[in-house]
């Protein structure tokens, strides 16, 4: 019986002439269906590939939890037991401390911006003495391990994260790229830092002078990330330290995590573990604002892209209208030969199903072969001077692409509803007397 409806409703596809060829209606109804299939895959492929670029660039400099503690001094003390605490915690890969405050730079040209700067362990394994090096850490906790915390390290374009200056001290700072060029400074030039922390006071104008740190500049970063290549500042961690004004304290601890998606649970577990006064916040939470706006604009162009599969649907109602009206005469035929409205019914739905099917396959072919040809050849060229990446970055999801799928033979089946209801409502003498 279902394969005699599926026949009767291929064949009403079909033109009067009984062409192979679809009817013209029915080709403007695929042709809907596989512009907005096509179109949702490319758009939700394209929007997954720039939420992963964006991801990835922001967790060069920002790792998949921080420790930091409650209060507004943003200042560890004793973090040298919660660092050891930290390593022994299953599901933790690494852990550092870290200092992070602000300040402001010059390259004495008279130039000045604020910057962001950062304390990070150094690259080697020995601590040099003295001055502002490490002197004021516990050295015995900073060691160095299989896997850095962050990839900051691996995107050094000249010199390195050891910091060492070319008088032999951790005296170093590693600068974003942007920042470089907007300063001109590069490797073997030196640049100032200014911290507002310990000021002295004026006794002239009774204003505070804020306090000025020199330092050579031994490395030059480019992440990808404009706000990390335009505003920061890496340093060894001694010297960050002495810059905020918080030694021996630190801003927090950075944790990597062997799966970066079961983050927040690690999180959780840490905060739990270390007790009150210590917080840990995973990196979906630290960029929460962001990364909602993306899921956001994610959705919102979902739901655009797929009011053009809802367009097709209309079409999908009006041939299925045109079709019972102009075989009125052979459904009443049908339905004296006995066979019963629920068939007449299912003749009309697998009718608009083939429609969709068709509309759905069509359009995912073209929407996978797109997707894969931009992402493979990267067609779509950008300036990565402008957006900071060289091409459109395209991310195929399984699940967008089934529910895509998924999404579109429904919207075609809830379109046959009416024209089907109407089609196996006739009256057989009624339907066999029409002129039509």
């Amino acid at each position: 019986m279902i394969r005699l409806q599926l026949e009767i409703a291929w064949r009403y596809l079909r033109s009067r002439r009984g062409s192979k060829l679809l009817s013209f209606i029915s080709t403007i109804a695929i042709c809907g269906i596989v512009v907005g299939v096509s179109a949702l895959i490319v758009i939700i492929g394209v929007m997954n590939g720039l939420q992963r670029d964006l991801r990835e660039k922001i967790l060069v400099g920002s790792p998949d939890i921080r420790v930091l503690t409650y209060g507004d001094d943003l200042k560890m003390d004793g973090w040298e037991f919660a660092l050891q605490k930290v390593r022994r915690i299953p599901g933790v890969v690494a852990a550092d401390p870290f200092v992070q405050t602000e300040g402001g730079m010059n390259a004495n040209r008279g130039y000045a911006s604020g910057v962001y700067v950062v304390g990070i362990v150094a690259d080697s394994l020995e601590q040099v003495a003295g001055g502002t090096s490490d002197s004021s850490s516990d050295i015995s906790l900073i060691t160095k391990k299989a896997q850095n915390v962050t990839t900051i390290r691996e995107h050094a374009i000249e010199g390195d994260f050891t910091f060492r200056s070319s008088d032999g001290e951790r005296n170093g700072v590693v600068l974003g790229k942007l920042l470089a060029e907007r300063f001109n400074a590069w490797p073997g030039d030196t640049i100032n830092l200014i911290s507002v922390v310990g000021a002295q006071e004026n006794v002239i104008t009774g204003g505070f002078v804020p306090r000025v740190y020199p330092h050579e500049v031994t490395g030059i970063f480019e992440s990808g990330m404009y706000e990390y290549d335009n505003a920061y500042v890496y340093m060894n961690l001694g010297s960050a330290q002495e810059f905020a004004g918080i030694t021996p304290a630190v801003t927090g601890l950075e944790v990597k995590s062997t799966n970066r998606w079961t983050a927040a649970a690690l999180a959780k577990e840490l905060t739990d573990s270390l007790g009150f006064p210590f917080r840990s916040v995973d990196w979906q939470e630290q960029n929460r604002s962001l990364f909602q706006a993306l899921k956001l604009e994610k959705l919102g162009m979902g739901v655009i892209l797929l009011l053009i599969v809802i367009v097709a649907a209309f079409n999908i109602v009006s041939t299925l209208t045109m079709v019972v009206t102009n075989k009125t005469r052979e459904i009443g035929i049908l339905k004296t030969m006995g066979l019963p409205a629920k068939s007449i019914r299912n003749i009309f739905f697998y009718q608009g199903l083939v429609i969709g099917a068709v509309g759905t396959g069509i359009g995912l072919v073209i929407g996978l072969g797109i997707s894969i040809a931009l992402g493979t050849y990267k067609l779509v060229r950008l300036d990565p001077q402008v957006y900071f990446i060289d091409h459109l970055p395209v991310l195929l999801n399984a699940g967008d692409v089934v529910l895509i799928v998924l999404a579109s033979m429904a919207i075609s089946a809830i379109a046959t509803i009416y024209p089907a209801i109407q089609a196996a409502r006739m009256y057989p003498v009624d339907a066999i007397r029409s002129d039509t």
